[in-house]
């Protein structure tokens, strides 16, 4: 584990395990020399602890560069619940993140991310202030990272094909969740023709 956090320069991990709310969450602070760190919760099944460690904390060293890069006063935080096979209670379970991110002390602020929607992050508002992307802040950040992603593509296809739009071409989008909903919305409205595909049939038949 040592070796682990000694190459990725990881700065602190933190776990926590509440039986009564099935919280088994992970915390990874790469840096936080900008300021405190900054990044999503992602809430999904993953095969083995050690997967949803490595998850953590390569999303935090990234996020570590983003906010460089993007001169933005934050360090680079990761946080990731595993998902229970049978989950009892949502709420109980995000308040109990929620105490988590608190005992933290401001070092890391958490936000919205895979699995996770802005109905939980009004649960975890409710017992800590360092939270972002609320229903109470309006502050989703699916919609700015879709415009991330199709800016991308748009700068990819002028590079590779020469082309200022999307116009036409095919574009295979694999998981509709916030990002993914918001970034099919912005190709349709751009004229791609779409291929799409998800675990959830229903997110599918939204698209």
């Amino acid at each position: 584990m040592f070796d682990t956090i000694e190459q990725a320069r990881l700065d602190t991990l933190h776990f926590k395990y509440d039986e009564a709310s099935q919280l088994r969450a992970i915390i990874a602070i790469h840096n936080t020399k900008l300021g405190p760190a900054l990044g999503g919760c992602r809430f999904l099944e993953y095969p083995s602890d050690n997967d949803a460690i490595e998850d953590a904390i390569r999303l935090a060293k990234g996020m570590s560069y983003k906010a460089a890069l993007a001169h933005v006063p934050h360090g680079g935080g990761k946080a990731v619940i595993i998902k229970p096979a049978q989950l009892n209670n949502r709420i109980k379970l995000y308040r109990a993140f929620g105490r988590f991110v608190e005992q933290l002390g401001g070092r890391y602020i958490t936000a919205i991310d895979s699995g996770t929607t802005l109905a939980d992050m009004d649960v975890v508002c409710e017992v800590t202030s360092h939270a972002t992307g609320s229903n109470h802040d309006g502050l989703d950040p699916s919609p700015v990272t879709a415009l991330g992603v199709f800016s991308g593509m748009l700068a990819a296809a002028e590079f590779k094909l020469d082309l200022n739009s999307l116009s036409g071409l095919r574009v295979a989008i694999q998981g509709l969740g916030n990002v993914g909903y918001e970034l099919a919305k912005k190709l349709h409205s751009s004229g791609s023709r779409l291929v799409v595909t998800d675990i959830d049939p229903l997110k599918i038949e939204r698209c």
